[in-house]
């Protein structure tokens, strides 16, 4: 088929969650763009939102609307060519609710799974539960008559599993956008020995229309992304842990996500990272991937403590973050969560004793939203990670652990042949992580 007849008809599943929510945006653009083609004005193109909250729909058709104004504020005057045997549209602001009320008009929010019965292509974007995305996707194939493409939003699922289970026949695909995908760049492609040559080169051409940087992973629980994070921020607990009989766990949950923000130039500090993903979301994904790992076990009593104490992170219903080992006013770090108090203790209290221990560090130390923007930012880099290096303070050994902790996480992707290369590695924490430089860097060798 060719690829106007595939996203013809397109469902995403668990449209309303902070995943699908973007994904419908960015397809139902790209669908509304191809309907306005001169050669598709005879062509219908449905879009089914699936979700089982009403209140969560209702929502969507909100955030789309408002989404899609933006979009069209930004693309005025390509709108102007793509209307321009509309006499009636002459302002600019008539040309943009036009192209609201298209785009919107191919969104069809729905309940009920019914829809996606007749669909060419169909985005599952659902909790990460690998029992619960099959039996869907077993439902859809039991209903159909079609022989419709899976794009599976999983982050950690191996897909050949999800493929063999819901006897798919190779017609499933890892697509795993990043969050928000509205915005994040980079696409993780999952493919399979099994998946369809036509399906991966339809994923191709809508990840160039999408202008999307993807990054090919191959089959292995966590993929990439995960794979990296996971263990990354499994380093960053354990080495709270040990400070927590000179610092105490808030001292140490402190100093750790200083260090991990601060000293290794990252755009958020581990613990705060971690609670952006959502607590329950890091442990689940560990436990998804455990029973593929033979040689670690991906495991944190701290996060199943924070867990039982209901301290679980994520984001609520606005965007805004919802407290987990850290309390946030306007989105700000104010406390950190000590679980023997079952209460938050505020960070003016921790930092002097915290800040202490950490002892003499780099005079100058580059801010991480500054040196993204930096054209030689490798020189900056390379300066500072010498001049940290040759500092003795307990400040510089946590960051210089967490370093080649992280190298080490990232040479080991590859040598388990999950990352096909060290660009991709990079690319991966580059480009989804928002990081300043890649795990796998020669400058940070030197010193």
């Amino acid at each position: 088929m060719k690829y106007e007849d595939i996203l013809g008809n397109v469902t995403v599943l668990g449209a309303a969650g902070k995943m699908g929510s973007g994904i419908l945006l960015l397809t139902a653009v790209e669908m509304a763009d191809l309907s306005l083609k001169p050669e598709n004005k005879d062509r219908n193109f449905i879009l089914n939102a699936m979700d089982v909250s009403d209140s969560g729909l209702a929502g969507l058709m909100s955030y789309l609307r408002v989404q899609i104004t933006k979009i069209a504020e930004k693309k005025t005057v390509a709108l102007r060519s793509t209307y321009a045997d509309r006499a009636d549209l002459i302002e600019n602001g008539e040309i943009i609710e036009q192209y609201v009320f298209d785009v919107m008009n191919i969104v069809r929010p729905t309940t009920g799974l019914h829809p996606a019965y007749k669909s060419n292509l169909i985005f599952e974007a659902v909790n990460e539960n690998p029992e619960l995305k099959v039996k869907i996707f077993k439902d859809i194939e039991n209903n159909t008559k079609l022989s419709p493409w899976y794009f599976t939003n999983t982050s950690s699922v191996p897909i050949g599993s999800l493929d063999k289970k819901a006897e798919l026949g190779g017609r499933i695909l890892g697509f795993h956008f990043y969050n928000p995908p509205a915005v994040q760049k980079l696409v993780e492609v999952i493919a399979t020995d099994e998946t369809l040559p036509e399906l991966k080169e339809f994923a191709a051409t809508y990840a160039a229309k999408l202008r999307k940087v993807t990054v090919p992973s191959n089959d292995f629980a966590g993929f990439i992304g995960n794979g990296h994070f996971m263990r990354d921020a499994l380093h960053g607990i354990e080495e709270a842990k040990k400070l927590g009989g000179e610092l105490g766990f808030t001292g140490g949950v402190y100093t750790l996500n200083k260090v991990s923000q601060e000293l290794l130039v990252r755009p958020m500090g581990i613990f705060q990272l971690i609670d952006y993903v959502g607590i329950d979301v890091c442990q689940y994904i560990m436990q998804v991937m455990n029973p593929h790992l033979d040689d670690e076990d991906l495991h944190s009593e701290i996060l199943d403590l924070m867990i039982d104490q209901n301290v679980r992170g994520g984001q609520n219903s606005d965007g805004s973050q919802k407290d987990g080992f850290l309390k946030y006013e306007k989105g700000r770090p104010v406390a950190i969560y000590d679980p023997d108090k079952k209460g938050y203790v505020p960070i003016d209290d921790l930092k002097e004793k915290a800040d202490e221990y950490l002892g003499s560090l780099p005079e100058c130390i580059p801010a991480w939203k500054s040196v993204i923007r930096e054209k030689g930012k490798e020189d900056i880099l390379k300066g500072y990670f010498i001049a940290l290096k040759r500092v003795s303070s307990n400040g510089s050994d946590l960051a210089v652990r967490y370093i080649e902790r992280s190298k080490e996480i990232g040479k080991k992707l590859i040598a388990d042949n999950v990352a096909a290369n060290e660009t991709d590695v990079n690319t991966v924490m580059l480009t989804g992580f928002f990081h300043a430089y890649g795990p796998i860097n020669d400058f940070l060798n030197q010193g």
